[in-house]
């Protein structure tokens, strides 16, 4: 039977509707706006990691041509810091102390990049010629720049009043039944590894505009974001003041991965400025700034092992994790370890459980939610330490997973951590993924690559993420007078393709064209509350309620025009930006409708749907690598993915969501390394030396779907955003490994496996 593909709707490939803007250059992001007699900001930014300082004098940047403000410190008493209120229950029951961030350092700085003063001017330039005439007196101090000494007796305090570098002490499971698994094990693997800190480099850097209003007696905010009630929210608290006294606008934005969720230094700052300035002040930071300034990523370094009986069947599992919180408690920093380690089972049925996570200061740039936030690193911990317990037993990297799959019968099934499983299905998107990826025929083509003088290798991953968290995005439906519908949500669009994705369901409710309705996000003038984009939330959750606010205002467009064309509402149906009696040429188009409506409240539609848990996207990733044995070059030849995302509103969307998740995750695997020095100098602080994945370096990804419509979401979506990082950073590195074991006994080598390291490993092992 042939089934026919929707004109627009659930499961519609609809190519972008914001893409012909943007690919035309009529995109409109922070940057390229330019209020009138706008001023302009720079940071002056600490250039040691950790010391005392002095502000000896501020009078020459006063003085200098086109400077109208300079602000330290000092100036900032009624500004408060940038706080985290996320701090978990430590074992005794307490919340540990955080550490928050300063607007302006006051005297001392605890990483390179630190904030110390803010100079305005007539432009950038000349902002920054004043900002190297303050006189800054630095004392620098030894740092503690390494994630893996951080609590090594003699390394630097951070934080010298904590007596510890210690940020927080976390522990998840049941110690006593995971020791009672342990002591009954016939095998035990265990595993060491570092997962790397990622610097986001999202393609728009960061950049915001503020101005004070007194006429309105408000601040206005314009910023990138990935959501600005939130925003509004911190700022409010920042300056004292109720929301209602700042509006932010967030125009389009050019990536956030995370990073833009969160307030930084710059936004007080400009806000400050311009209303002692009286005039707008924009602040537009450079990439050199994003890599000393913005949010960070991952930087764990992880002990893991498994129990397991005779069969190779998983008894308990015992985590030991150090988790970097950089120089300060950012956002969501403290919450993001302990969200992955609730996920430290995977996709396996594993009964005990002790993980155990020390947070961590050090004079680095502070780490908080990046792509994935905590699932990537729980599920590249348990899918490396599962194909180490193959190698350990002599089993195949599926049949060991096949062995330990929480099984379809089980479902629903609670966690160790107390994660509610809806359904699931793993063994059936492995089998796929091993056919697509020609697992079976694999030893061929490693022998092919022999005979080239190549290491071949094949990896996989079966990874299972929790997003789309519990909670609520209402949605807001509008029928203008021309005819045209629209949508207003609080998510925010950072380039997953909002404006189609919400326009396809709202216009199959109404049978309108997708052309005609609009999507407006970012403004909290136009919505008075929305939760932002994150977590993978918004289809799953802010999808459902538009869907719901397209049959609200479908029922009520009907209402009016049964009443114009005198007959009953339930012979009225949608077609084609009308309303038409059924079975006949009577109709009414929207325009028509909306001159009708005697009551504008009879045009506007509403929906909300709350959701209780959250969705359980998974799948497998199968990865093939080749490795050049004389350079250590390491090249993916072939990519394969089968998901699990329950229901597909557009396959083209999702194609590109998974296809970026995954070049982030081979990133990560390969190429990206945030390096600092013993000083805490970031030696990786361009892009001379990090290296981003480029498209030459990844072949054409075979990927399609397996799904199994999640119970916990009314239209059975789970959420995707995130999940390419999350299943191809462990696949990728997977492969690798099963290269270098096969050809040299390497059972381990740490991301990213550059060129050197890997060349290092393979000269390693033959002089053994």
């Amino acid at each position: 039977m042939n089934v026919m593909t929707p004109k627009f709707g659930m499961g519609a490939p609809v190519r972008r509707k914001e893409d012909d803007a943007f690919i035309t250059g009529r995109g409109r992001y922070t940057d390229d706006i330019a209020p009138a007699r706008v001023l302009h900001g720079y940071v002056l930014r600490s250039p040691i990691a950790n010391g005392a300082f002095r502000i000896a004098s501020t009078e020459a940047a006063r003085a200098a041509p086109g400077v109208h403000l300079v602000l330290t410190a000092a100036d900032l008493g009624h500004v408060g810091d940038l706080k985290s209120g996320v701090m978990q229950m430590q074992p005794d029951g307490t919340r540990a102390p955080t550490r928050d961030i300063p607007v302006l350092c006051r005297d001392r700085v605890h990483h390179v990049g630190d904030a110390v003063a803010f100079v305005v001017a007539d432009s950038r330039e000349l902002a920054q010629d004043a900002a190297e005439l303050i006189e800054v007196d630095f004392e620098p101090e030894d740092a503690a720049a390494a994630t893996a000494t951080a609590l090594d007796e003699g390394t630097p305090l951070v934080w010298p009043e904590l007596g510890t570098n210690r940020a927080f002490l976390y522990e998840l499971g049941d110690r006593g039944k995971a020791g009672a698994a342990f002591a009954k094990a016939e095998r035990v693997t265990r595993i060491h590894f570092v997962n790397s800190r990622l610097v986001c480099n999202y393609m728009e850097p960061r950049a915001a505009i503020a101005e004070w209003r007194p006429d309105e007696d408000r601040f206005v905010l314009t910023t990138g974001s990935q959501g600005v009630h939130g925003m509004q929210g911190i700022l409010a608290r920042v300056f004292g003041i109720e929301p209602a006294k700042l509006r932010v606008v967030t125009p389009d934005v050019g990536g956030g991965f995370g990073p833009k969720s969160f307030v930084y230094r710059e936004y007080p700052l400009v806000m400050e400025a311009a209303r002692r300035t009286g005039r707008p002040v924009k602040w537009t930071g450079d990439r050199s700034e994003h890599f000393l300034e913005d949010a960070q990523g991952r930087d764990n370094v992880a002990t893991a092992e498994m129990a397991m009986d005779k069969d190779g069947r998983f008894l308990g599992l015992r985590v030991s994790l150090v988790a970097n919180m950089g120089a300060y408690c950012s956002q969501y920093g403290p919450y993001i370890p302990h969200m992955g380690a609730s996920m430290s089972t995977g996709v396996y049925d594993i009964p005990a459980l002790d993980v155990t996570i020390s947070g961590v200061y050090t004079n680095t740039v502070p780490v908080d939610a990046y792509r994935g936030a905590g699932r990537p690193e729980a599920a590249f911990l348990i899918e490396k330490l599962v194909d180490a317990c193959a190698r350990d037993l002599g089993l195949s990297p599926d049949e060991i997973r096949r062995r330990n799959f929480i099984k379809p019968r089980q479902f629903p099934y609670t966690t160790p951590t107390g994660r509610k499983y809806d359904v699931g299905e793993f063994a059936g998107h492995m089998d796929l993924a091993m056919e697509r990826a020609g697992w079976a025929d694999f030893e061929a083509r490693r022998a092919e690559a022999a005979a080239r003088g190549r290491l071949r290798g094949i990896g996989m991953a079966t990874y299972i993420e929790a997003c789309a968290f519990a909670g609520s995005e209402p949605a807001h439906l509008r029928l203008n007078g021309d005819g045209t519908v629209t949508l207003f949500i609080g998510t925010q669009s950072n380039g997953q393709g909002h404006a189609t994705a919400y326009a396809q369901l709202v216009a199959e409710k109404l049978s309108m064209d997708l052309a005609r309705v609009e999507v407006r996000q970012g403004d909290t003038d136009e919505l008075a509350k929305g939760g932002g984009t994150g977590g993978s939330r918004s289809i799953p959750l802010g999808g459902v309620s538009a869907a719901r606010a397209g049959e609200d205002l479908a029922a009520k467009l009907k209402r009016i025009a049964a009443d114009e064309l005198e007959a009953s509402p339930a012979d009225i149906e949608l077609s084609e930006g009308a309303a038409r009696i059924v079975g006949t040429d009577r109709s009414l188009d929207f325009a028509a409708i909306a001159k009708a409506a005697r009551n504008p409240d009879d045009l506007k539609g509403f929906g909300e749907f709350v959701q209780n848990e959250a969705t359980y996207p998974n799948g497998t990733h199968i990865c093939e690598v080749e490795i050049d044995p004389d350079t250590g070059a390491t090249e993916v030849v072939a990519y394969t993915i089968v998901d699990d995302f329950g229901a597909t509103v557009n396959p083209i969307l999702l194609a590109g969501q998974v296809h970026g998740g995954v070049v982030q995750g081979i990133g990560q695997a390969l190429t990206e390394d945030t390096v600092y020095g013993e000083d805490g100098q970031l030696v990786t602080a361009s892009f001379m030396d990090y290296a981003m994945p480029r498209a030459d370096a990844v072949p054409s990804f075979h990927f399609e779907t397996r799904n199994v419509p999640s119970t916990t979401n009314a239209m059975g979506i789970k959420g995707a955003g995130e999940a390419g990082t999350i299943g191809s950073t462990p696949a990728t590195m997977n492969a690798v490994t099963d290269a270098l074991w096969r050809a040299h006994g390497i059972g381990h080598i740490d991301m990213p496996a550059t060129p050197l390291r890997v060349w290092q490993a393979i000269r390693s092992a033959a002089g053994r």
